[in-house]
């Protein structure tokens, strides 16, 4: 099926979305996005937390597979492999993850879930755009060193920031809401390990991808993460005078 989007068209449309993600970046270095240990009333009507997840997360499988129904599915095994690491986050992200917090009654304002709705939205068209139409990858492409070094960034990442998750998840018991200091393991270093472990993960499929789709959506992915990792780094020491003076924010030995 011809695109009904022309390649300069694209192009110039995830630049633009990169663009804004890089701005965001910036701000998010001063405002902390508002949920979490930092939901703030100021920002509008809360809603739970798990439905907040829900909300912000569920789109962009919606939005990809109508976009690869424009060309009746008909894709290489190789887009669908791709496809399906996609298929995978977000599954966990919209249903899996939600259900394993231990945050009942926790909150977080509607409108960061439908500011993360819409990161879904143009990330998940983009995303959706360049395998219904621009993705042309040779059959030899999976011994490609790209697709071998992003495979295996991506495993890892989703490793750690699984891992980390769970280590996290369980600093609490049912029904508790507090924090306390997490310990061991990768928290020796730096203290998100979980957005670390994303992180990579997302790099990962830009390099397997080799793609503009999944360039834009790691720098989306960084702008948003490393700051936010850097406001928790930064809460940590004010909320816990022995907090560890030696780890990082988000990146071992470094940051």
């Amino acid at each position: 099926m011809t695109a009904i989007i022309t390649c300069d068209l694209y192009q110039t449309l995830a630049i633009i979305w990169a663009s804004i993600g890089i701005i965001i970046f910036f701000i998010l270095l001063f405002i902390p996005a508002p949920y979490g240990r930092h939901t703030s009333k100021n920002w509008g009507p809360l809603i739970d937390n798990r439905l907040g997840w829900f909300i912000m997360e569920f789109l962009a499988l919606i939005v990809l597979y109508g976009w690869l129904m424009l060309i009746n599915f008909q894709l290489s095994t190789l887009s669908w492999i791709m496809i399906g690491l996609f298929t995978f986050h977000y599954l966990n992200r919209t249903f899996i993850f939600p259900l394993r917090l231990r945050t009942i009654g926790k909150k977080m304002p509607l409108l960061i879930s439908l500011m993360g709705l819409i990161f879904n939205l143009a990330n998940g068209t983009l995303i959706g755009m360049h395998f219904a139409w621009f993705a042309d990858y040779p059959e030899n492409w999976v011994y490609d060193y790209r697709f071998i070094i992003g495979i295996v960034l991506f495993v890892i990442g989703v490793a750690v920031n699984w891992y980390s998750d769970t280590r996290l998840i369980h600093l609490r018991k049912p029904g508790e809401t507090g924090y306390v200091i997490p310990q061991g393991w990768l928290f020796k270093y730096i203290s998100c390990p979980n957005l670390f472990g994303e992180v990579i993960e997302w790099l990962g499929y830009a390099i397997l991808t080799w793609s503009l789709a999944g360039t834009v959506f790691f720098i989306w992915t960084f702008a948003n993460l490393v700051p936010r990792a850097i406001s928790h780094h930064r809460w940590y020491h004010e909320h816990f005078e022995d907090y560890p003076k030696n780890r990082k924010a988000i990146f071992p030995f470094i940051w």
